[in-house]
């Protein structure tokens, strides 16, 4: 049997998991790619419900998948967080490489004001 890119990302995404988790003081920020958008959201693992959540289709841009349109995604994810009250994350990438517009939500974030 063939190992494709999707069943590669979804081993290393549970292995994350396993390790990575959020609790109500300091969620985890997930990332997820698609095609067309990027998706972020908290979630506190210990309820299993989504705090805050946010991608790029909801920004007026042309493109929605570029790494200008990631960091603009993060920026908003920490300004809906911090309204929310929440300061600290813990970061959970995906099983995507920590590269390009994974990289660039997470940096936008932290400029936002999460910290990691």
């Amino acid at each position: 049997m063939a190992v494709t890119k999707l069943v590669r990302r979804r081993k290393i995404r549970y292995g994350i998991r396993n390790k990575v988790s959020g609790t109500a003081e300091r969620p985890r920020l997930s990332v997820f790619k698609s095609n067309r958008a990027i998706y972020g959201q908290l979630i506190d693992d210990a309820k299993a419900e989504t705090i805050v959540a946010f991608n790029s289709s909801k920004l007026d841009l042309k493109s929605n998948n570029t790494v200008a349109s990631s960091k603009d995604v993060g920026k908003k994810l920490a300004e809906l967080a911090i309204d929310k009250g929440i300061k600290k994350v813990v970061f959970d990438r995906g099983g995507y490489k920590y590269h390009g517009q994974i990289k660039a939500l997470a940096e936008g974030a932290r400029e936002g004001g999460l910290e990691f």
